[in-house]
């Protein structure tokens, strides 16, 4: 297992919707296994993530659980397991989220003192004051992946220049990197990997 960056790197839950986008998908994972953050989600997640995806992509949910077994394999602290409990007290997000938080307040226990945040594409979803009392944060995507750009920036340009191939299927047309980037509405990391590139 990769040594992380920092010594207390901050704990990211991944939001289903974040795993379903291939492109959100390869960076965030990706960043992952340089030991930029380390990842978090639950079985609760993985069933969202398989059931979406098998309807999204006509896969067999079989098939698609061989994937997640090997992200459990790279990232064997990222199973934050039953979480049901942790939804106690909750009001003010939406209770379709609550499991989400849950899993962010398993991942507090599980890593005390580090700041764990949520990534996700539904943040009107997340009642930010509830989570501040909580002592989270909910991060969207673009700012997230800005906030590592002065660490990790020539990690970066190796990942989003992997990225057209990676996450292209067989039988579409291959994206240019900021054509990608600016699909999932990534527009300030596009402007960043837009900047001259380390040689």
């Amino acid at each position: 297992m990769l040594e992380p960056k920092k010594q207390q790197t901050e704990v990211i839950v991944l939001d289903a919707c974040i795993l379903i986008s291939n492109v959100l998908r390869f960076i965030s994972l990706s960043l992952a296994q340089k030991g930029y953050f380390q990842p978090a989600w639950s079985p609760i997640i993985r069933d969202e993530w398989l059931r979406n995806a098998s309807r999204l992509w006509s896969v067999e949910r079989a098939q698609l659980a061989l994937d997640w077994d090997q992200w459990d394999e790279q990232f064997p602290l990222a199973d934050q397991g039953i979480i049901h409990n942790w939804k106690e007290g909750l009001q003010y997000s939406d209770p379709k989220d609550w499991h989400v938080i849950a899993a962010a307040r398993a991942a507090q226990v599980r890593f005390p003192g580090r700041l764990v945040r949520i990534l996700t594409l539904n943040s009107k979803d997340f009642n930010r004051g509830e989570l501040r009392r909580l002592g989270l944060e909910r991060y969207e995507p673009d700012l997230f992946f800005c906030s590592l750009w002065p660490e990790a920036q020539e990690d970066f340009y190796t990942i989003l220049n992997q990225m057209p191939e990676a996450v292209t299927a067989p039988d579409k047309p291959m994206l240019t990197v900021p054509e990608l980037l600016k699909r999932e509405r990534l527009f300030n990391l596009s402007k960043r990997f837009g900047q001259q590139q380390p040689l």
